[in-house]
């Protein structure tokens, strides 16, 4: 089966039928589009292309492209591998009933932004101690990282300072609690990566 395109709206609590209390994550998922059918004989593997979404600007060949299914624009596409597609054709709507409470899902996502972060933040440094002889901000230096004479230079992967998360998060095993078909709504218990209206994509 396809997997699912949705947008992450946040968490909440989720009361069951016999009183306990889940933490879930809310996601907006689909309605997606099936915007085109990948077969083995063309193109070399088989895949649905959905789409989710609508955006402003589109160019003119993702234009022509979504025109095909009668898309004015689709915010994103992305393609679902590995499964049986001879039920599906071209404009199909695949809608959150593809889920159901119970299933077990994987959902990937980027992860939250954190912009650029020293050493101690990133990479869990302790700092290169006090402060002494008049050097100042020392607390939180990386210290030393280049070598003497041989090899003079840094090493590639040397952990340093720089841009941290927005990387590519996979959560697996998780549970859907509950299914609310018409609002496209998909309650996962647990945390799914990722901040509030950030692009998520559910497979079963």
């Amino acid at each position: 089966m396809p997997g699912l395109i949705g947008k992450k709206l946040g968490m909440t609590n989720y009361y069951t039928a016999d009183g306990r209390m889940l933490p879930v994550t809310v996601i907006e998922a689909g309605p997606c589009t099936v915007v085109q059918i990948k077969t083995a004989d063309k193109d070399g593997y088989t895949a649905l292309q959905l789409g989710y979404g609508s955006k402003k600007n589109v160019n003119k060949p993702e234009s022509g492209h979504l025109k095909k299914v009668n898309l004015e624009s689709a915010s994103v596409l992305k393609e679902f591998r590995n499964f049986d597609i001879s039920g599906f054709s071209q404009g199909d709507k695949v809608t959150v009933e593809l889920f159901k409470a119970g299933d077990k899902v994987k959902v990937s996502s980027k992860s939250k932004g954190r912009g650029f972060q020293g050493v101690v933040k990133r990479h869990g440094f302790s700092g290169v101690g006090g402060t002494s002889h008049g050097q100042h901000d020392r607390e939180r230096a990386p210290g030393s990282i280049g070598s003497s004479s041989y090899p003079s230079r840094v090493f590639k992967g040397m952990k340093m300072a720089g841009r941290m998360g927005y990387d590519n998060f996979t959560v697996r095993n998780l549970q859907v609690v509950n299914v609310i078909p018409e609002k496209n709504i998909v309650l996962v218990k647990g945390a799914v990566p990722g901040a509030a209206n950030s692009i998520v994509e559910i497979n079963i």
